[in-house]
């Protein structure tokens, strides 16, 4: 069993899970009103003493990469690597898609993120988590026709729309995807972030 610290800042919620041997611990803050960057040292230090777990010992460190809010993203992945340089260890990325996918069980089915203004970022998936559907920005109406069971962790107004709790969701997607580690960790952006589309225009 690997020792691990993993953070999801990429929503409104705020996960930190914390894994030494047989204990865990997660602590998980359903709306923090988007103050990652203010609490979320507090609550990684809480983590580990829960679990009495140190930077030194984790195997590895995981960030949630996207999409989602930009801001938060970049506070995740920037905390990650800067655990991940001071202790010479490895990363791991988990995408909000996969943060979803590797805790669904279904043949064909799409991960479905709110990008806001009647948008969403989609991923779509195979039964064995072959991507079916490069993560891409479409509106309602072409979600609404793909066809086939949608999920993700925020209440959606979308037909055949299943929500998971993205806290209980973290733990099973690093275990699935421990084996993908690397050196780099970067973010996830299906779009350009409102700033940058305004600076283009």
């Amino acid at each position: 069993m690997s020792n691990f610290l993993a953070v999801d800042t990429s929503s409104r919620y705020l996960s930190v899970l914390a894994v030494k041997g047989e204990k865990r611990t997660l602590r998980h803050i359903p709306e923090c009103a988007m103050k990652h960057s203010v609490i979320l040292m507090d609550e990684v230090d809480k983590a580990f003493k829960e679990v009495d777990l140190t930077p030194r010992e984790c195997d590895f460190f995981a960030a949630v990469t996207g999409p989602g809010s930009f801001t938060g993203i970049r506070i995740g992945v920037s905390t990650v690597k800067g655990f991940a340089l001071a202790a010479d260890k490895p990363m791991l990325s988990i995408t909000s898609f996969d943060l979803i996918a590797y805790n669904v069980n279904s043949e064909n089915f799409y991960v479905v993120i709110d990008a806001a203004h009647g948008h969403y970022y989609v991923c779509g998936y195979g039964a064995d988590k072959s991507v079916t559907l490069e993560p891409c920005y479409m509106d309602g109406e072409k979600v609404a026709a793909l066809g086939a069971p949608l999920y993700g962790f925020e209440d959606l107004p979308l037909n055949n729309y299943t929500r998971l709790d993205a806290g209980s969701c973290l733990y099973p997607a690093v275990c699935q995807n421990d084996s993908k580690l690397s050196r780099e960790v970067r973010a996830l952006y299906v779009r350009k972030s409102q700033a940058e589309e305004a600076k283009k225009c």
